[in-house]
Formats: structure tokens, C-alpha cells, sequence
């Protein structure tokens, strides 16, 4: 008989472990609410605030990989002239 209680103890026992976890999580939800956002004047975030929409400007590398590609080109365009 003591082994037909013990699924319904365990069960109690998670059912228990589920509502604790829940209030846990509500009051969490609470103190979020209650807390005032680190943001900046206008509601931007400040780790963004910086990008603009739209394409961005390239990078120094891609800059300088641009330059050399168009250096190339143009040196294999005068080898080609010269032939």
C-alpha cells in the first residue's frame, strides 16, 4: 500500500515545485514593470543609438581591400594595353 501513495506524494510534491517556480516568475515579471528603463531621452537604446537605417558605410578593411582589387584591375588593364 505505501508504494500506490508515493506517485501521488511525488506529484503533490511537483505540483508544488511548478506553482513556487511560477510565483518566482511573477514576481520577476512585477519588479520588471515597476523598474525604470536605462534608456536614453526618446527611448532609444543607447548600445544603438548610433546606427542609421539603411546601408551602412563600409568598413576600413573593406575600404582598403576596394582600393586594391581597383589597383589590380587597373595594372592588368595596362598589361593588356601594352600587348
Amino acid at each position: 500500500m505505501a508504494q500506490r501513495s508515493r506517485p501521488t506524494l511525488m506529484k503533490r510534491e511537483r505540483e508544488k515545485a511548478r506553482m513556487e517556480k511560477q510565483k518566482i516568475k511573477e514576481a520577476r515579471r512585477a519588479d520588471r514593470t515597476d523598474r525604470p528603463t536605462n534608456r536614453a531621452d526618446g527611448g532609444l537604446d543607447p548600445d544603438i543609438a548610433h546606427i542609421q537605417p539603411g546601408p551602412q558605410p563600409l568598413a576600413d578593411w573593406q575600404i582598403e581591400l576596394q582600393q586594391q582589387e581597383e589597383k589590380d584591375r587597373e595594372k592588368s588593364e595596362e598589361g593588356v594595353e601594352k600587348s
